[in-house]
């Protein structure tokens, strides 16, 4: 029985959102922003960093995923907050992968459905897993 089958079997949602959350809080704090988590399960910003001096602020929301699945954003782009999203992927594994992309390349790349008149919202993991965003810390600065 493989361990990583079995670990990404038994995470809930919860967790998987929890461990992408405190990935990304590491990889910016190791890239020398202050950073403070938000309230858990409250809808909007889930992390917002700054620099020692307060100089430069930045809002943060992070998509957790197990897999490489698309990322829901709901049924209302203008609803999406932060200055970036951090969509951080495979977080059951030990090699989890972020993808980071400005909120205005979300909303540009965004599929929006509608079923039983109900709108939803995602991205692909062909339009966000890409090299542009894969790993780009640098985006967001230091």
């Amino acid at each position: 029985m493989s361990t990583r089958n079995s670990r990404t079997d038994s995470l809930t949602n919860q967790v998987v959102g929890n461990v992408g959350l405190f990935y990304v809080c590491y990889q910016l704090s190791r890239r020398g922003w202050n950073v403070m988590p938000t309230t858990r399960n409250a809808r909007g910003i889930d992390i917002v960093i700054y620099t020692t001096d307060a100089s430069r602020i930045h809002t943060i929301q992070v998509k957790s995923l197990s897999k490489r699945n698309p990322v829901p954003l709901g049924g209302d782009l203008k609803r999406l907050l932060g200055d970036f999203f951090v969509i951080c992927g495979n977080v059951a594994s030990d090699a989890p992968e972020c993808f980071v992309l400005k909120s205005e390349e979300v909303r540009a790349l965004a599929h929006r459905g509608e079923k039983e008149g109900r709108v939803s919202c995602w991205l692909q993991p062909k339009d966000y897993a890409v090299q542009k965003f894969r790993e780009a810390w640098d985006r967001i600065g230091s």
